[in-house]
């Protein structure tokens, strides 16, 4: 597995293992780690720390012209409200572990030409499916169903 991929991974482990929804991404720019962030509404008792927000949060404010330099590595296809992110930041790339629990907004990113990879890593699959039939009700609220 690609290292950034496995980075993000190592976050959605420590969500899961925190008793949140285990999804983690990697904001990295120019071969560097620069935000790395999990999934933490549960944690925070956050309505929007979801993994690709966290990393965000945590890589700092930035000029425009970094966030249009970087890759964005996460565990799950992102939702809308992450997707909004990456299209606001013009993020050019991002990477997806897996798409099969949950498929976001791909399509728009596409649309909007950000170049979208799917890895469908058995590893992020795994770990999301076990989430899901551990805490069913906790899934269901975080992706707004």
């Amino acid at each position: 597995m690609d290292k950034f991929l496995n980075a993000a991974l190592e976050e959605a482990k420590k969500g899961y293992d925190e008793g949140g929804i285990p999804i983690g991404s990697v904001l990295v720019h120019n071969g560097k780690i620069i935000g790395r962030g999990h999934n933490r509404r549960v944690q925070k008792g956050s309505p929007i720390l979801h993994g690709e927000m966290d990393a965000l949060e945590n890589a700092g404010r930035l000029p425009a012209s970094i966030y249009r330099e970087c890759v964005l590595y996460t565990t799950l296809s992102p939702c809308p409200m992450c997707t909004g992110a990456i299209l606001l930041y013009e993020i050019p790339k991002v990477v997806i572990g897996e798409n099969r629990t949950f498929m976001g907004e791909e399509k728009l990113l596409a649309s909007r030409s950000v170049e979208v990879t799917v890895v469908d890593s058995p590893e992020c699959y795994e770990l999301m499916e076990t989430f899901i039939r551990e805490q069913p009700g906790l899934w269901k609220e975080d992706i707004g169903v």
